[in-house]
């Protein structure tokens, strides 16, 4: 019995439906009939009890389902130490992040240190003036970068992080009375320009070239970094959304995080180069996967 049969009979097992067993695992229904007709003729009996209406396992299926699901766990057991044993040298991948978002992604990381011994996450800084810069020049191995990422020569991996958006605004500005802000606020101010080599539709995912009414939000002048972006919003040159993790770790003097009410929420992917997959790599996006994604809520505005 292939490891594949096994596969598609176990998550029939599951589901106790022919189409849903195909959607789960990616393969054509007749597939999943076929391998179950195959086993059946192979043991000499039923193993499922169909009618149009249910599905249901024979007292025989119930039985092989015990049997393979535990040699089943163990080879994928197995799998997964040699997997772990097999990154070799390069067991630590290098991850680029914006601010402190390595702080929030410490679920991901522990679990994947618990899954691949010896492996490790070093962080690194990157920042919304070059998104893809360090990945590119074989500096990072992945970001963790917000969506949407449409990039040729990038693979974008699960999504490991959402969060809301706080508008970085002067200690002074009228906003700050108002305790929130929206999009359209956006127009009445100038947002920070990130510069040529942040791709124009990456940035208007997170500042949008319009308001919802159509208003232009103009931008300028340029930051490339956090802390310019930071500097500029502090001397009342500009305001600046940003996601709300800043608002978690950082208490700039003169500067005040509000919500931004009607923004979408934020969506950070697991990113790397497309010609640099590594298994260390693949393995991270694995736990993230398995793990799914880390939401953050909505904090209260903050200043210092």
């Amino acid at each position: 019995m292939e490891l594949r049969d096994i596969e598609i009979f176990l998550a029939l097992c599951e589901e106790l439906h022919f189409g849903r067993t195909a959607e789960r695992l990616h393969v054509s229904q007749a597939r999943v009939s076929q391998a179950i007709s195959k086993q059946e003729r192979r043991i000499g009996v039923a193993l499922f009890d169909r009618t149009s209406r249910r599905v249901t396992l024979t007292p025989v299926g119930r039985r092989l389902r015990e049997d393979l699901q535990q040699a089943y766990d163990l080879v994928q057991e197995g799998l997964a130490r040699a997997e772990a044993a097999g990154l070799g040298a390069s067991r630590t991948v290098r991850l680029g992040v914006f601010g402190h978002a390595g702080h929030e992604l410490r679920p991901l990381i522990d679990t994947f240190r618990t899954h691949y011994p010896g492996s490790d996450v070093q962080f690194g800084e990157i920042t919304g003036g070059d998104p893809f810069g360090a990945l590119r020049a074989g500096e990072a191995d992945a970001h963790v970068l917000w969506l949407p990422v449409s990039e040729p020569d990038l693979t974008v991996g699960p999504t490991v992080l959402t969060t809301g958006r706080v508008l970085a605004v002067a200690a002074d500005h009228p906003l700050v009375d108002r305790g929130s802000a929206s999009l359209e606020d956006l127009a009445d101010n100038h947002v920070v320009d990130l510069g040529p080599a942040a791709p124009d539709y990456w940035v208007a995912s997170m500042i949008p070239l319009r308001t919802p009414s159509g208003r232009r939000i103009p931008r300028g002048p340029i930051g490339r970094t956090f802390h310019e972006i930071l500097a500029l919003v502090a001397a009342g040159h500009c305001v600046h959304p940003l996601g709300e993790i800043a608002a978690r770790y950082t208490n700039p003097p003169g500067i005040m995080f509000i919500p931004i009410r009607d923004a979408p929420a934020l969506q950070f992917a697991l990113t790397w180069r497309t010609d640099a997959d590594s298994p260390v790599v693949r393995a991270l996006a694995k736990t993230a996967a398995d793990l799914g994604t880390i939401s953050l809520q909505q904090s209260e505005a903050t200043t210092d």
